[in-house]
């Protein structure tokens, strides 16, 4: 589907009373970012992990939940903390397994299996952690929709925190009856709503930490070696990187870049090239995020936080290339069922919203449910429609969708929940289960919700473009100020850029299946440039030396080989019409 390009406003009618400092390029870019403010402008561009972390204690109910921990911890009592089975439910079990650890707890994680018990508290699991005498449970990145398996772990005598970050029940009277630390519970007064999971654990760590008897500068390396992880589940689970997570990923890539976690090194030589680059924002969501989400999709989470916690090397390298196995299998798996679907929308037109239900329900030969909400988000990306994909389960129909930002998944699902066993998660994806005799009828209703919703608006994909450049305009101070702009992320994308009548002087293919292309090219009085663009050389393939197109792209730093040069990075090309 031919994507429009949206040239974004200039910098044309912003006041530049005050502002003298920065260039045109730079206030354009802030401007496309919400950011006018000169105040505001200096946080974004200097984030600072000590002024932009907000004090843990404005979740209105912070202090209750730091003093029920440390009781627990002073009777000697079991702890369990509950995780979930993606990256971000993972780190956050591990931020607060390290430091109830380190705080001499009695403390266990447990995790569930995708697979036979899916997401949230359930029963089984929790008489199994009944079974160890356990006496607090402290759910973190779940829980906000398990309100009847919370009373379940009450009844047998166990306090419960829940730790969240999703969305809560429209009705009050739906929320778990036990300490909830969630930012988007009605009357919670803590002023930044969208930490990740792992930034809620973050918080009631640093909390406990606040509250012991340890030095200053201990409590620091207490909290701040957790740091790697709550930047890879924070933009594993793309969460704004605005505000105060901005703060968290820069503070956390630091420590990442020079981790001592075993598991992390084990893990990153199995991605990493030999170029040497820092590790940043791209690496965890498309190399460090996967691989850790691997194991729950397919096997068991409790690979990767076993990753991430262990002190043995032998067991780290062992456990790194067994997610990076998974990791290919996982591609390989998620590439067959997305073909599925892409055959069966070929047989009708589209409709508002896609609705793909694996045409075998038995264990054998039903789609693979640890990666249906991937293959949702890959058809949502190329066909521009929210998406929801559906496949069989043990007892039950389980569905994962993703959404466009013309619609809200949540509160459209919200409108089918009479209908639903399970659902929770964000207006941009969400997790269901459901009964396979109402199948029919939620996939009636969900098509009607989004036909009402959708009515009248262009579903067509969208590239926002920030600048048009000359590219004799890209040098090196341009991209020292591009650097200002990272981390790069949700609500903080990476800029770009948009260069027309470009010629191309040079056309290679690339990778084993010469799935890449490289091109060279040049305008006016520019040098050569190199432009890559990754898995799209049969889209590119019209394209010929001597061409003139128009480019939407990056610009990154290529460091290969101990040399250093400015990238372009294609997004999309067309023929120019100049």
């Amino acid at each position: 589907m031919e994507k429009k390009w949206n040239l974004l406003p200039t910098a044309d009618g912003i006041d530049f009373s005050g502002l003298s400092e920065y260039s045109r390029l730079v206030l354009q870019l802030l401007r496309h970012r919400g950011i006018t403010a000169k105040e505001k402008i200096e946080e974004f561009l200097h984030p600072d992990y000590s002024r932009d972390f907000l004090d843990p204690f404005l979740f209105k109910r912070m202090d209750e939940a730091v003093r029920l921990v440390i009781k627990h911890i002073k009777d000697k009592n079991k702890i369990f903390v509950y995780g979930d089975y993606d990256a971000d439910g993972v780190t956050a079990s591990a931020v607060l397994y390290e430091t109830f650890k380190a705080l001499k707890a009695d403390v266990e994680v447990y995790i569930p299996y995708r697979l036979t018990e899916g997401y949230g508290l359930n029963n089984n699991a929790i008489r199994h952690i009944v079974t160890h005498n356990t006496k607090l449970i402290i759910t973190v990145d779940t829980g906000i929709r398990n309100k009847k398996q919370i009373d379940y772990a009450k009844e047998h005598g166990v306090d419960v925190i829940v730790t969240d970050h999703h969305s809560a029940p429209p009705d009050t009277s739906d929320y778990p009856d036990c300490l909830i630390i969630d930012p988007h519970t009605e009357g919670e007064t803590y002023p930044y709503k969208y930490l990740a999971g792992c930034g809620i654990a973050l918080k009631l760590a640093k909390a406990l930490i606040s509250r012991t008897k340890l030095s200053a500068e201990h409590q620091e390396i207490l909290e701040e070696r957790v740091l790697d992880l709550v930047a890879i589940g924070t933009v594993s689970d793309v969460v704004s990187l605005r505000g105060e997570n901005r703060a968290i990923v820069k503070k956390g890539l630091e420590v990442l870049n020079n981790t001592k976690r075993v598991g992390l090194k084990e893990l990153l030589k199995t991605i990493q090239s030999a170029s040497g680059q820092p590790i940043d924002t791209w690496n965890i969501g498309f190399q460090i995020g996967p691989r850790i989400n691997a194991a729950g999709r397919l096997e068991h989470a409790n690979t990767s936080f076993e990753l991430l916690v262990t002190k043995d090397r032998e067991a780290a390298a062992r456990l790194a290339q067994s997610l990076n196995r998974n990791n290919v299998k996982r591609q390989q798996i998620t590439d067959e069922i997305v073909a599925d679907i892409e055959e069966m929308l070929e047989a009708g037109p589209l409709k508002d919203i896609i609705v793909a239900i694996s045409p075998f329900f038995s264990r054998e030969e039903r789609w693979n449910e640890g990666v249906i909400g991937l293959v949702a988000g890959k058809i949502s990306d190329k066909y521009h429609r929210p998406c929801i994909v559906i496949t069989g389960g043990d007892s039950y129909i389980k569905g994962s969708g993703r959404s466009i930002p013309e619609f809200n998944l949540i509160i459209a699902i919200e409108e089918c929940r009479e209908l639903l066993l399970k659902f929770g998660g964000h207006p941009a994806a969400c997790g269901i289960q459901l009964k396979e005799e109402n199948l029919e009828d939620f996939k009636a209703k969900i098509e009607e919700v989004a036909a009402r919703v959708l009515k009248g608006k262009e579903l067509i994909p969208s590239i926002n473009i920030d600048a048009e450049l000359d590219l004799a305009d890209i040098d090196g101070k341009l991209m020292e100020m591009l650097a200002s702009f990272a981390p790069f992320g949700e609500g903080n994308p990476q800029p770009k850029f948009l260069s027309r009548n470009v010629a191309v002087a040079d056309i290679i293919t690339m990778g084993s299946d010469n799935q890449h292309i490289k091109f060279r090219v040049k305008s006016g009085n520019s040098g050569l440039f190199t432009a890559v663009a990754f898995n799209k050389s049969e889209a590119f393939v019209h394209i010929n030396i001597e061409d003139r197109i128009d480019m939407v792209y990056y610009l990154e730093i290529n460091n290969f080989n101990g040399r250093s040069e400015i990238q372009l990075k294609i997004i999309d090309i067309k023929k120019s019409s100049i």
